[in-house]
């Protein structure tokens, strides 16, 4: 089930109300209601692999009890490491088993041995990646007494299989989602509109933005040997708004629909396009990813508390783990390791933390200087995607050097109807960015909207605007990018 799904318009209602109208009145049920929908949520896909969440969440929960319970050093440790190795165990085998078993055979080969392997035709279990983080999070947290264990089985399967964000993130700690279940919500209105509110601009993102995005970057980049160096632009640009509309939106939907039962998630997204550093950058995409290897991996490490030699080395450690947390293949890799070389030079200068605030704030307008920041940053951040989107290192590498060549300067062709299109988009794309600027100093784009349209017809007016687009473009159904991580 995805969120821009007619499935998922009817379960999500149906599921409100039962939750405030039915069930409102005993936490324990309204726990249970979650879980059960959260069950049926992802069973929805493949209800087989329900068996991993709930097996990862016994072992967890049970961990968690023991943790606190024993004294022992060395059997603490014991038990986290038990912890890690069935979540990571189990992501290992379904995402990256075939990765490591055909660069085995590959390395055998390269040194002239032939060795038959065969690998296995494994289905990847959608959102592995994030529900693992989320429940090692909560082990690693009650071994360092962060945090108490959960008593109510109940609500830490909730915690874990939390439909809103079970998929595609935002990853959750358990520090802040967890102590939310126990205790009793209340509706409130506001908190529901706001909700409502940002999974609006949430769909704009996805079913607008990403998926006619997605129309044009597919085409490009699975024929790319066809078209000219400006072709090949468009193609990495259209990319790079796809998948910041495809991620950002789906984050959006997921917190705004936490809001509706009363939850508050993290926020993911900060309008990382607007970065005038790839240090900023980091701190704007992906949030919860970022901080998670920030503080379970980097600090561990060392941080940049070492010597150069150090600081270099975790650098490199924290960003190709995060590429390769994306995907099993070497394109993920490369591109971590190409976004440490672009954080290593500001790291190194002690520049890696000058731009915390949100750029121009209080302003209607950037200055040169931080139009300039704003456009290399955003550069070198498409080149990257290169690497992000290609199907192996060749493609990425032959594409990089087919966008320099002559045909860089000549005018993009289309014929009649796509041009129409094309152009559409990027008159989509300004409006977008227009509204994703104004709003900039906000959680999400259009959450001040009740301030700066203080007459309720302007603001309606605004949503009915927005509301249409979705409706258009709504045939284009495409599954989110990061349902594949």
């Amino acid at each position: 089930m995805i969120f821009n799904s007619l499935e998922f318009a009817i379960f999500l209602p149906l599921v409100f109300i039962l939750y405030w109208y039915v069930f409102n009145r005993n936490l324990k049920h309204q726990n249970l209601l979650i879980l059960a929908s959260s069950y049926l949520f992802y069973g929805w896909w493949d209800w087989r692999f329900l068996s991993l969440i709930i097996f990862s969440t016994v072992a967890d929960y049970l961990i968690g009890r023991a943790l606190v319970k024993e004294e022992k050093l060395n059997t603490r440790k014991a038990l986290l490491w038990t912890s890690i190795l069935v979540n990571l165990g189990f992501l290992g085998f379904f995402k990256y088993y075939n990765f490591f078993l055909d660069n085995f055979v590959s390395a055998f080969t390269f040194f002239g041995s032939e060795l038959n392997a065969n690998s296995l035709n494994i289905i990847l279990p959608v959102g592995i990646s994030f529900y693992t983080f989320q429940t090692l999070s909560y082990s690693i947290d009650v071994y360092k007494r962060k945090l108490e264990p959960e008593q109510d089985f109940v609500a830490f399967a909730a915690f874990v299989s939390f439909f809103p964000q079970l998929v595609a993130g935002p990853i959750e700690r358990a520090t802040n989602l967890l102590p939310q279940f126990p205790v009793k919500r209340q509706f409130n209105y506001n908190k529901a509109v706001d909700g409502l509110r940002q999974i609006l601009w949430g769909l704009f993102k996805k079913v607008v933005i990403a998926d006619n995005c997605a129309e044009f970057a597919n085409m490009i980049f699975n024929g790319s040997e066809n078209y000219s160096g400006s072709m090949l632009v468009l193609g990495a640009l259209f990319f790079t708004f796809q998948i910041y509309g495809d991620f950002s939106g789906y984050s959006d939907i997921a917190i705004g629909t936490a809001r509706l039962f009363g939850f508050n998630l993290k926020r993911n997204f900060a309008y990382p396009y607007f970065s005038r550093d790839i240090a900023e950058f980091w701190r704007r995409w992906h949030i919860s990813l970022s901080t998670w290897f920030r503080d379970y991996l980097y600090i561990p490490l060392g941080g940049s508390r070492g010597g150069t030699s150090m600081k270099i080395r975790n650098t490199f450690i924290i960003f190709i783990v995060s590429g390769f947390w994306h995907g099993a293949n070497w394109t993920f890799i490369v591109w971590g390791a190409l976004n440490a070389i672009y954080f290593l030079p500001l790291l190194l200068t002690n520049n890696n933390r000058n731009n915390l605030e949100v750029v121009a704030k209080g302003k209607l307008l950037p200055s040169l200087k931080e139009v300039w920041a704003m456009s290399t940053t955003f550069l070198l951040t498409v080149l990257a995607w290169i690497f992000f989107r290609a199907e192996n290192l060749g493609h990425a590498l032959t594409y990089i050097s087919d966008i320099f060549s002559s045909s860089l300067f000549t005018i993009p062709e289309f014929d009649r109807y796509l041009g129409f299109k094309v152009a559409m988009i990027f008159v989509l794309l300004i409006f977008f960015l227009i509204i994703e600027w104004m709003g900039r100093e906000n959680e999400y784009a259009i959450e001040g909207l009740r301030v700066r349209m203080n007459k309720r017809v302007y603001r309606w007016s605004f949503y009915l605007i927005i509301w249409s687009f979705i409706f258009i473009f709504s045939g284009n159904e495409q599954e989110f990018i990061y349902f594949q991580f």
